[in-house]
Parts: C-alpha cells; sequence; structure tokens
C-alpha cells in the first residue's frame, strides 16, 4: 500500500476541518492563487447619511482568523492563476486603447496607430535558429582561436541559438549596461518622436502638446540573446488625448516616419568608468513599424493585445534570461540553473555593480534580470485604463464594492502569505478545475457562434 505524502496528510488535515467549507470558498474566490496573502483585520459598513451600521465583517469568524486574497503576481511560473488573471487585464488595457472602451471612446481606432519593435544592437555574433548559422566561405578564427563562423542548422529550441559563437568575444560590460539604460532610452525616444512631428509640420517643440498627443503602451521581450526588445503600440491623438482628434496633418505616416527617425537618432552615454570607458548606447539597426490599420490590412487589434498580454506574464526564468528572484551573493549567480551566457552577464551586472561610478544604476539588485529594471509593461496615462480602474470594475462586478451612499471603516494587517503542502495540492486542483471550466466555457460560445454564422 502506497504510503501517504506529507502533502496528502496535511489536505486530510485541512478537509476534516470544520470551517473546511468556509476555506474552499476563500480559496475558490482567489482563484486557486497559488500564494495567496493572509489578512486579518475587520471592516464596518454605515450608512453615509445615518451612520447605521449595515453590515460588519470580521476575520475572527473565518479559518485561522484570516482571510485569503490574491498575491496578483504576473508571472505564470510564480502563480499561473493570478497570472492568467494579469493577462485577461493586459489584453483589455491594450485593446481599449487600440479600440475604445473602458471609458476610451471607439473614435480611436480610427487614429494614427502603430504597432513598434524596437531592438537592442549587437553586441556581438551569436547562434541564430533557422537557415545555416552564420555560414562562411573560409575558414576564420577570431583571436581567442574560435572560428567566427558557423555552418549548422539550429533548430528554435536548441540550447546554442543566442550563445555567443565567442563568449571572450563578447562585450558583456555593453550589454548589462544597454540593459541599465533602456528605460532613459524609450524615454528619449519618445520626446524624439514628438519633436521630429513638431519639426516636420514647423512646429516648435514647446507648442507640440498644444496641437497633438503621444500615447502609448509597451512591453518589455527577453530574445533568445537575453537582450531585451521592446514591442509598443503607438497613438497620436488630439492635445486633450482620446477624446480629442489628431490634428490634419498627424497621420500613420507621418508617425511612422517620426518613430523611424526618433529611433535612428536616440542616443545615450553611460557614465565614464576607467574600466569601460563611456559607451554610447542606441537602439538596434533592426527597426519595425506597423501601421494597425481600420481596412483590415496589417496586424489585427485583438492579436496585438493578445501579443502583448502574452509577453507581460513571462517572468526572467521563463525566458530563460535571468531569474525571477534578486541574488544577494556572487555564490547566488552559480547557483542558479541558467545558460553559461546568462551567468556571464549576471556576474558582469555584479561586477560592474560594485563600482562607485555605476551605483546609480544598482547594478547587482537588478542582476537577476540581465541589468534590465524597467517594468514589463508601462504605459501613458491618457493610453487608455488602468489595472487598478479594470480590479475595481471586476470587484464591483463580483459584489465586492460598497453602494456610494454608505462609507466603510477598515482595520487591515498582513499575517502571513503562502500555503502549506496539503493546502498547496488543493488550490491546485481547484485552479485547474477553474481553467478547464473556462476553455469549456470558451469552446460553447465558439460553437454558438459559429451556429449562429
Amino acid at each position: 500500500m502506497r504510503q501517504l505524502s506529507e502533502a496528502d496528510r496535511d489536505a486530510i488535515r485541512i478537509a476534516q476541518d470544520p470551517k473546511f467549507a468556509r476555506w474552499l470558498d476563500q480559496i475558490t474566490a482567489t482563484g486557486g492563487c497559488a500564494h495567496p496573502v493572509h489578512l486579518s483585520g475587520s471592516t464596518t459598513t454605515h450608512d453615509a447619511a445615518t451612520g447605521e451600521i449595515l453590515h460588519r465583517y470580521d476575520t475572527r469568524t473565518e479559518p485561522s482568523e484570516r482571510l485569503l486574497v490574491r498575491c496578483r503576481n504576473r508571472r505564470a511560473t510564480v502563480c499561473a492563476p493570478c497570472s492568467r488573471l494579469h493577462a485577461g487585464d493586459t489584453f483589455h488595457l491594450v485593446r481599449a486603447g487600440l479600440v475604445g472602451g473602458k471609458n476610451v471612446p471607439s473614435s480611436v481606432r480610427d487614429r494614427p496607430r502603430l504597432f513598434v519593435t524596437l531592438t537592442a544592437p549587437s553586441f556581438g555574433p551569436v547562434h541564430r535558429a533557422g537557415d545555416r548559422c552564420r555560414p562562411r566561405r573560409e575558414r576564420a578564427e577570431c583571436e581567442h582561436g574560435r572560428a567566427v563562423g558557423c555552418g549548422a542548422v539550429h533548430d528554435a529550441t536548441a540550447p546554442l541559438v543566442g550563445q555567443p559563437l565567442c563568449a571572450d568575444c563578447y562585450d558583456y560590460p555593453a550589454h548589462a549596461l544597454w540593459h541599465a539604460h533602456a528605460g532613459k532610452l524609450w524615454d528619449r525616444f519618445v520626446i524624439g518622436v514628438r519633436r521630429q512631428l513638431a519639426s516636420a509640420v514647423g512646429l516648435t517643440q514647446s507648442r507640440f502638446s498644444s496641437h497633438a498627443r503621444l500615447s502609448f503602451a509597451r512591453v518589455a521581450e527577453y530574445q533568445k540573446r537575453a537582450a531585451v526588445h521592446i514591442h509598443a503600440v503607438v497613438r497620436l491623438d488630439g492635445p486633450a488625448g482620446p477624446d480629442d482628434e489628431p490634428p490634419s496633418w498627424g497621420d500613420a505616416e507621418r508617425l511612422a516616419d517620426a518613430v523611424r527617425a526618433s529611433a535612428r537618432r536616440v542616443l545615450v552615454r553611460s557614465p565614464y568608468s576607467p574600466a569601460v570607458g563611456e559607451l554610447a548606447l542606441r537602439w538596434g539597426a533592426q527597426i519595425d513599424v506597423r501601421p494597425l490599420r481600420v481596412d483590415g490590412f496589417g496586424p489585427g487589434d485583438d492579436a496585438v493585445a493578445a501579443y502583448v498580454a502574452k509577453y507581460v506574464t513571462k517572468g526572467a526564468s521563463e525566458t530563460g534570461a535571468g531569474t525571477d528572484h534578486r541574488l544577494t551573493t556572487w555564490d547566488d549567480i552559480g547557483a542558479v540553473h541558467i545558460s553559461d551566457h546568462v551567468r556571464a552577464l549576471m556576474r558582469t551586472c555584479w561586477r560592474l555593480g560594485g563600482l562607485p561610478e555605476y551605483e546609480p544604476l544598482h547594478l547587482r539588485s537588478w542582476a537577476h534580470t540581465l541589468g534590465y529594471r524597467g517594468h514589463i509593461l508601462t504605459k501613458s496615462r491618457a493610453y487608455s485604463t488602468t489595472y487598478a480602474a479594470l480590479r475595481a470594475d471586476r470587484a464591483e462586478h463580483v459584489g465586492q464594492e460598497a453602494v456610494s451612499a454608505t462609507t466603510a471603516d477598515a482595520h487591515w494587517r498582513y499575517v502571513g502569505s503562502g500555503h502549506s503542502p496539503g493546502a498547496a495540492l488543493i488550490a491546485a486542483g481547484i485552479a485547474d478545475d477553474l481553467a478547464r471550466n473556462r476553455e469549456a466555457a470558451r469552446e460553447a460560445v465558439s460553437w454558438l457562434q459559429g451556429r449562429a454564422d
């Protein structure tokens, strides 16, 4: 007879608790969150006019005297249920800025809109997938005695793809410092687009905001070579934002020209270091600018929103370009399960982070993401709705928000997080059931739409 595991025994203990049904309700309400936050406290709801107590909730009546709420982690490797919810919110956030909805007018779909990809520059030749990888007619070697070409055909999933042909030739300091300045490069790029647009129509840069407004949402994606790409939706509005039509001179072609010109010209200089010098940091030569059209030509709005949502849930560890947890010592770098290329980048961040001239870049704090310290997804204020607004709408939909004629007196404190082994087992089962139910519902809707057509 198979001996029960610790998780099995713990699950049985939880199931025998008199308050198991209520605990199960809490886990289901969190969607089977893998790492819930535990709160203790109370909320008292009063009638705003009379002060009468309408409702009182206290965690002293709950299992273990605590309430479980979602961790809201975006990374699928940390919490798949919360990651799916975050991806859904991201989809609606990006889509609203493309086609309207969520308090954004539908007229934005007729605005100049682009899907832009900005890449990192080359820091040295790496192995590529697809056709023959860097074929050369003559046999040649670098100064370290390694071949400068590769005639093999690599599968896209091959571990060698993205790895340097010669690690000693690869410019690891430039790679790490480029990541550390990627956020500043983006900021300069946006300023440059405005400047290019203003210049093209004879405006001074200071007058641009009186004529038009640039809105965007962008997501960062790690490539196989562990360098960040930026994918962005860029939209041109009138000066008041989504509710305002752009000027007559504002069309997709002129916006695309400004994007390309700005991406080519943007330059950020790294702090001078005796060890590295001063680096001139730019975007890579590969710049992709695609108009989003209402006539069906080019990428679809929903496809773009889904593309961005897919990448926002991926952590560094899932892409093989780092780890989702911060490193506290040099020895931590050797313990992480990563490629030699990524490990070299982490160690470069750690070494450079110890130099006083690079202290403001906090390279050691961000060594786990290879020096990149920007948010995975950022947007301009006027692009569309916010994550907070989407969460508030969802809370109101399930009846968690008080009506406007009431006031609430709340007192809460954090008392822990996570699951015991048995609770984790049960939560994972609930998450799987909910995921299957969602898939079945989608298939049913698709079947009904097919019948209607």
